[in-house]
């Protein structure tokens, strides 16, 4: 096997990542692979040891109300176009119906599912086709001239509803909706079919999935409903027909019949008010094991990055942790982006790694822990641009926020939204099976954008000198588990021996987009001490004050940083008593925010006074002009029961 060899600049990335990805055929030992079940060939790239593939897993299209409303005109297939590297047209558009603006990826993304509302499908597609029941109703006229009102009026009868429930043009029991939205779905469909690459060649790979929108009072529930092949349900299951997330799994379950396997997404737990993650039945009764059990079965990943904010942390939330104050929104929950008077700062519970705390105090009482997820990201994009992430180049994605084209702003979205994230899948080709395998057991990760790779595994007795050896991935697999996994049991040792931790990090080579180098890799750990949840941060490689920068004027970055960054790591606070959980946290060096390359074109000096009309946001203290961009992996849990 060629040995694996540390990068010393962008000509030495190919070689890195060459190696990352051979097929590994003399390897002694390897993961498990992934049950083929879908009739296809394999592809030539398959890779026993798992590659890197690059997705969005969170897009919208015209067939989303929300996106309707702001002029969006991309179906489903532009949207699966654009994730290949092809250009397509966004608002706003001419008399003549030509876009005025072009959008295209200088590296096409590995996988992609348009997740439109699954809500409105059928009032939509009655509202837009003359001659069906209902197309003259007063809120089909509204939605065609007053496309904005008619957002704020739908929502506010069913996704932002506690008590949902349909438009009464929908016929009894909402029946004459339910039948339309099978056109949408049919599109949904035929589109993640038309693009998906069945070749050898698997060049792409699309998941059917919609999005259950569930907003009560605000109060974001949203999740992303993926199926691992073609078989789904006749329609999707809606908000309206399941009002709360276990409902939804059991709709869904029965709407399978065995015939379809599925798993959900929450995301924006950001704007949840914190009631993403309940630890109450729908009687209000503490959940038992089962519940426990269920729900980490039916929502293996969570967002963690999306154009509505980051979700992993807040500064004062539950933590001390300086770095937690990357791209937060300053509401906890929709309403405050309309109405400032009722914005109030998000609480501990809506964010992710205190999620992951509570999940060892329920997993310490009842033996099974609900909230055993991994990350993933996504843009939430709503002009069918998935996987559109560039800081240099943002669009405005839409959806809750300014509409794209719209006149009241001349920045292209709210200045407290983003481009948004990508999930990252470490599979053995790029299939529905081997993809959907990888979300399954959690072997994925995060990034806000950039295009890092990042290995993490966990064991008991990895060398010192790991990150040196041509079986680094081999041994990481052998010896221990991957980024989402459960540590072995631990060895009978004398003493508290800890646990080891290998994690390896490559910059993003590029490939014709900016790329910035790497300042360090962090370890976050989660624990129980003497039954209450606690945090520690460390920096594991690389350097927390590297003297790197970037001119918030010019947006050139300055000073060092590394190319890749690996380490072998022992927790020196391990106590074997307590219940814990570690992941990675990947930094950057700084570079700058969309909002600084917008304001910067438009030549806005905040220190001069006298801001254009739309140009408000250029001079808000609260949004940085640079940010370090960043990678999340998805957890290794140690629980104390484990003994071999």
């Amino acid at each position: 096997m060629v040995r694996r060899r540390r990068p010393r600049g962008a000509h030495t990335w190919a070689l890195a990542i060459a190696v990352l990805v051979a097929t590994a055929a003399l390897a002694a030992e390897g993961p498990p692979p992934f049950e083929r079940r879908e009739p296809r060939p394999p592809c030539d790239d398959y890779n026993p040891l798992r590659s890197p593939y690059f997705g969005d897993l969170h897009v919208h299209t015209a067939l989303s109300l929300d996106a309707s409303t702001q002029g969006t005109r991309n179906r489903p297939a532009d949207a699966y176009r654009f994730a290949r590297g092809e250009r397509i047209g966004i608002q706003p558009y001419d008399a003549e119906g030509n876009a005025l603006r072009h959008l295209q990826l200088a590296r096409p993304l590995d996988f992609a599912a348009v997740t439109d509302h699954a809500e409105l499908f059928g009032e939509l597609t009655i509202c837009e086709t003359p001659g069906l029941p209902g197309y003259d109703s007063l809120p089909c006229v509204i939605f065609r001239q007053w496309p904005r009102l008619a957002f704020f009026m739908a929502n506010s009868q069913v996704s932002n509803s506690a008590e949902p429930q349909r438009f009464s043009f929908c016929g009894a029991n909402g029946e004459g909706c339910r039948d339309a939205a099978r056109t949408p779905w049919r599109e949904v469909q035929e589109a993640a079919e038309g693009y998906y690459d069945r070749t050898p060649a698997c060049r792409f790979t699309t998941f059917l999935g919609y999005e259950w929108t569930g907003s009560p009072n605000t109060n974001n529930l949203h999740r992303n409903v993926l199926f691992a092949g073609s078989e789904v349900p006749d329609v999707p299951v809606s908000y309206v027909e399941a009002p709360q997330p276990v409902q939804l799994w059991e709709q869904l379950t029965a709407a399978c019949r065995d015939r379809c396997e599925f798993l959900t997404i929450p995301h924006n737990s950001n704007v949840s008010g914190g009631m993403m993650y309940q630890t109450v039945r729908l009687d209000g009764q503490p959940i038992d094991a089962d519940d426990a059990r269920a729900r980490a079965w039916f929502e293996p990943l969570a967002e963690i990055m999306q154009h509505k904010g980051e979700s992993e942390c807040r500064l004062g939330a539950g933590t001390t942790d300086e770095l937690c104050g990357f791209e937060k929104l300053p509401y906890q929950n929709f309403m405050g982006n309309y109405i400032s008077l009722a914005a109030e700062p998000p609480g501990a519970k809506s964010f992710l790694r205190n999620v992951l705390k509570e999940g060892l105090v329920q997993e310490e009482a009842l033996g099974e822990n609900p909230f055993k997820f991994g990350f993933v990201g996504g843009t939430d994009s709503h002009i069918a641009a998935a996987g559109a992430v560039r800081e240099d180049q943002f669009p405005g994605h839409g959806g809750a926020g300014v509409p794209p084209d719209s006149e009241a702003s001349a920045l292209p979205d709210d200045i407290e939204l983003n481009p948004g994230g990508l999930t990252v899948l470490w599979a053995e080709e790029n299939s529905r099976d081997a993809l959907f395998a990888a979300m399954r057991r959690r072997e994925a990760y995060a990034t806000s954008g950039p295009r890092v790779v990042v290995r993490f595994f966990g064991g008991w007795d990895y060398p010192d000198n790991l990150c040196d050896s041509a079986r680094f991935v081999e041994e990481g697999y052998a010896s221990g588990v991957p980024m989402g996994g459960d540590l072995p049991p631990r060895p009978v040792i004398e003493g508290s021996a800890p646990p080891h931790f290998a994690v390896w990090a490559l910059r993003d080579p590029g490939g014709g987009e900016p790329s910035a180098a790497l300042q360090r890799i962090q370890i976050v750990k989660g624990y129980l001490q003497d039954g209450n949840p606690a945090e520690k941060v460390y920096d594991v490689a690389g350097a927390a004050h590297n003297g790197a920068t970037a001119d918030p004027q010019s947006c050139t970055p300055q000073g060092a940083g590394a190319d890749e960054l690996c380490r072998v790591w022992r927790d020196p606070d391990f106590d074997p008593s307590q219940r814990a959980f570690y992941y990675a946290r990947v930094l950057q060096n700084p570079t700058c925010r969309w909002s600084a390359f917008v304001c910067n074109a438009a030549g806005i000096d905040c220190d001069r006074g006298g801001v254009p009309d739309g140009y408000a946001g250029c001079c808000d203290p609260r949004y940085p002009k640079t940010i370090q961009e960043r990678a999340w992996t998805s957890p290794i849990w140690y629980a104390p029961e484990h003994r071999s």
